[in-house]
């Protein structure tokens, strides 16, 4: 008898999202691991207990795991495997930085507050050579990054990064710049044009943009 296996979450949803990290059609997938092209379309598109063999097929030709495809590693943090052979680490130039956070996605702020250091992820786009985030008004991210000076900027450190679990590689990115307060209106259009829209959801109306002064990367890969 087949095994089959009861998957705890949405295999389809990750399949799909790892398939288009990976820039692969439906096509190029399924002729990777060896499965019809219509069966794929099948598990991507409704809730489905594939085989065991036809989930490990489907994680070698994603270059991921059984687990991190069932949803296994969701609340665990990443990382946790051990370093790949040969690892090399390289300091990325400005160009690559702004090349790799430019899409968007979630950062992390870091700033100082009277009880210390703080680091809070945000939903953040890059727009006009700035990072844009959104944030409530009297909140942490509102009365902490403010000098009480008037054009005076605190500055700030803005990080983001990428760790591929599969192949044990990654790059970080920070950015240091002032944290500016959107308040005008050519402002408020501006930053309102980079579409960012915070996950957290809730009244979060204040743009606060950073202009990098100094910008840093480095990238994880190993020799093969």
């Amino acid at each position: 008898m087949t095994e089959h296996m009861t998957t705890p979450g949405d295999l389809g949803r990750r399949v799909t999202r790892r398939r288009e990290d990976l820039g692969l059609t439906r096509d190029q997938l399924a002729n990777r691991a060896g499965i019809d092209p219509l069966y794929l379309a099948y598990l991507e598109e409704n809730p489905a207990s594939p085989p065991a063999e036809t989930i490990a097929k489907l994680a070698v030709a994603l270059n991921t795991g059984v687990t991190e495809l069932l949803g296994g590693t969701i609340d665990l943090p990443p990382g946790r495997g051990r370093p790949a052979a040969a690892p090399r680490l390289e300091k990325l130039d400005t160009d690559e930085c702004l090349r790799l956070i430019s899409p968007g996605g979630v950062g992390r702020v870091a700033f100082t507050e009277p009880e210390g250091p703080v680091v809070l992820p945000v939903n953040y786009a890059v727009h006009n050579g700035a990072v844009v985030f959104r944030t409530a008004l009297g909140g942490p991210l509102d009365d902490q990054l403010r000098t009480g000076v008037q054009g005076v900027e605190l500055k700030i450190a803005f990080e983001v990064d990428r760790i591929d679990e599969a192949s044990r590689e990654g790059w970080s990115v920070l950015i240091r710049g002032g944290a500016h307060h959107v308040v005008t209106g050519d402002e408020q259009s501006t930053a309102q044009a980079s579409g960012v829209q915070p996950w957290a959801g809730g009244d979060r109306e204040l743009y606060v943009t950073i202009v990098p002064t100094q910008i840093s990367g480095r990238r994880i890969q190993h020799v093969l």
